[in-house]
């Protein structure tokens, strides 16, 4: 893999997706390039959607066509293809990421919870499942669901961490049944939708912990990660549930404190399972 490809894929993690980047450190420095490689792909097609670039539809096409066997083209498919040669890389879960991007692209409305259910496993769930592959499992049965779980739960954080953001622009991921049912998105007004939306992630989140142990490698990676990602749901409670505009950011120091903290042991109630998964 060029140099210049894996500096940019690691800078790339490292400003994009902060808290991913503190839990890659815990993995071997091999298996760690090959995860920001990865990321980037994922990366690069999200924003490439996200941004409505003219090409964003033809990026897509190219790693759905690997996805279906043809030849690599392109560059997110020719990481991929490099990748497969020492990396186990299913094609079914890279098929349905590129699927969720075509439901962004169309600019399809959720309206269910169950719709919103499949978009998240489809953009997030599939990273799981691509994830655990990678790092090898010693239970597929048990491992890839809860794979998946976790990265549901990761993108029902991000929906709820940033609802100004997407809206201001024209972007809306709560389902339209779960804002009806709560009244509003508005911020003092959407408590109650905060609320339901942080237990279904949590849920999500129990779940996906639960399988952390079949990973063969990268558990404590895995681990930290998950703690830290759902933390940004203590801080919306922290917060106010929404009550003021803005995303909930948790400052890095407290991301590195909850993490060890996990690690390290049992402090406070649920504790214990994160720290049986690292």
């Amino acid at each position: 893999m060029p140099e210049a490809l894996l500096g940019e894929a690691r800078d790339t993690t490292r400003r994009v997706a902060r808290t991913f980047a503190l839990a890659c450190r815990l993995l071997p420095r091999e298996l760690r390039d090959d995860v920001y490689l990865l990321y980037l792909v994922f990366r690069t097609l999200d924003d490439a959607v996200d941004e409505g670039r003219p090409d964003a539809p033809e990026t897509v096409a190219a790693v759905e066509d690997w996805c279906a066997g043809a030849p690599a083209r392109g560059r997110e498919a020719t990481i991929l293809e490099e990748l497969s040669a020492r990396r186990t890389i299913p094609r079914g879960a890279m098929a349905d990421f590129c699927a969720g991007m075509r439901e962004d692209l169309s600019g399809r409305v959720i309206r269910t919870e169950e719709e919103l259910d499949r978009y998240c496993y489809r953009v997030a769930g599939t990273v799981g499942v691509v994830m655990a592959h990678v790092l090898g499992t010693d239970d597929d049965a048990r491992a890839m669901p809860a794979a998946a779980a976790l990265g549901k739960a990761m993108q029902r954080t991000n929906i709820l961490r940033d609802i100004d953001e997407d809206r201001a622009e024209g972007r809306v991921y709560v389902p339209v049944e779960t804002i009806e049912r709560y009244g509003s998105l508005e911020p003092g007004r959407r408590e109650g939708l905060m609320r339901d939306g942080i237990a279904r992630a949590d849920a999500l989140y129990a779940e996906g912990v639960a399988g952390i142990p079949h990973l063969r490698c990268g558990r404590r990676a895995i681990a930290a990660a998950a703690v830290m990602y759902q933390e940004i749901l203590r801080q919306i409670e922290r917060e106010g549930y929404g009550r003021r505009p803005g995303r909930a950011v948790v400052a890095p120091r407290r991301k590195v404190v909850v993490a060890a903290r996990a690690l390290a042991g049992p402090r406070r109630p649920g504790a214990a399972s994160v720290r049986a998964a690292a």
